[in-house]
């Protein structure tokens, strides 16, 4: 693996710096990375779907890593974070009509969000670690999180 063959940049979107990993040429493959992850975690994807054809990026969200860190918790919404998604699309890949998907948790669950606010922009997706879980106004997230792994799950705590 070719860790000095991947390009790092920095992209304006949305009122905040992102920090993105590159590599290849081609169709556009769009990793994001899940909690508490980086870039990083997608370095083996990046360098051997590179080798067979493709453009493939991964940022670091918003408030990890080398990416701006907003200071108002409402600008971690899925509406915000989604938003830098099509952002960063629209900078470097706006000659590509729709793009490759691939999410790992957290991250999984904003490409979900990105398939249903802007499937227009989806060639395919591909998830690992979450599946998609429908929006449900008489259930909230936290306590049937809590109800189904108790107290001591890592979101529970995080509370």
């Amino acid at each position: 693996m070719e860790l000095k063959d991947i390009e790092h940049k920095t992209v304006t979107v949305n009122g905040i710096n992102i920090h993105i990993a590159e590599k290849g040429q081609g169709p556009l493959i769009l990793f994001i990375h899940g909690f508490p992850d980086l870039w990083y975690s997608w370095r083996h994807q990046i360098t051997y779907l590179a080798s067979l054809g493709y453009r493939c990026v991964a940022p670091d969200l918003r408030g990890y890593g080398d990416t701006d860190v907003p200071d108002s918790q409402t600008s971690y919404t899925s509406l915000n974070v989604v938003g830098d998604i099509i952002g960063l699309l629209d900078a470097i890949a706006a000659d590509q009509e729709n793009v490759f998907v691939v999410g790992h948790d957290w991250g999984a669950l904003i490409a979900w969000y990105l398939s249903l606010y802007r499937p227009e922009k989806i060639k395919a997706l591909v998830n690992l670690s979450v599946s998609f879980t429908p929006r449900n106004p008489k259930r909230k997230p936290l306590d049937t999180l809590r109800a189904v792994y108790g107290n001591d799950y890592y979101i529970s705590r995080f509370q």
